[in-house]
């Protein structure tokens, strides 16, 4: 229950700095003009929708956390009707979703946030955590049909991952799950070669040692 807060808290974090990165040097040196203003009124929803996220994560109540789930649902609804060519709002949608339990739903987000032409602006840190997530959920959905598709989102990210689109907690998760997946699919040495990875990024990762453990 711990690792999974913690990796929840991953994320957060990781959409935090993306709308750090993203979105506040353009505010900087942005000018007041009309044609900027449905922008920038998408990203002051975006802000009040990361807000609500990391609230409803933090609650041990659930009806308060599915009550900001929902709030933080709308924003991110309004910050797509305003700017809908941009990523981040169905990434938030997504995130949203999954506190609710609307699995599917938030697949289905996520794969908007991934599609062309949106996907070419996430780069980096931020495109690895997508993909991974998108993986998770996958899994969550239907393992057993959608394993090789998340293989795919896992193997994408691990490569990015690799060619410095960031490592740390995220590249740990990359891995675990890989590993996990390939491990269901009965490829026991690639399974052992992601977790053994996963370790060597995160030395106390529980998930990569009781995989190694499991494979003996």
């Amino acid at each position: 229950m711990m690792e999974m807060i913690v990796q929840f808290a991953i994320v957060v974090l990781a959409i935090a700095s993306f709308f750090a990165v993203r979105y506040l040097p353009k505010k900087l040196f942005t000018s007041h003009r009309t044609n900027h203003r449905p922008s920038n009124q998408s990203r002051r929803h975006l802000v009040q929708a990361t807000q609500l996220l990391a609230r409803a994560r933090s609650t041990s109540h659930r009806n308060k956390s599915e009550a900001l789930a929902k709030t933080a649902l709308t924003e991110a609804e309004t910050a797509l009707f305003l700017f809908p060519k941009d990523p981040a709002p169905y990434i938030l949608k997504s995130l949203a979703l999954d506190i609710l339990g609307h699995k599917r739903s938030a697949l289905r987000s996520l794969d908007l946030a991934l599609a062309s032409p949106r996907v070419r602006s996430i780069e980096g840190r931020e495109r690895v955590e997508a993909l991974v997530r998108r993986a998770e959920l996958k899994l969550a959905v239907n393992r057993r049909r959608r394993v090789d598709s998340a293989v795919a989102d896992l193997e994408e990210a691990v490569r990015v991952s690799e060619g410095g689109g960031g490592g740390g907690g995220v590249g740990v998760r990359a891995f675990c799950v890989l590993g996990e997946c390939y491990e269901f699919k009965g490829m026991k040495e690639e399974a052992r070669r992601a977790f053994e990875e996963a370790l060597k990024m995160g030395p106390e990762c529980g998930v990569a040692r009781r995989g190694l453990d499991r494979l003996g």
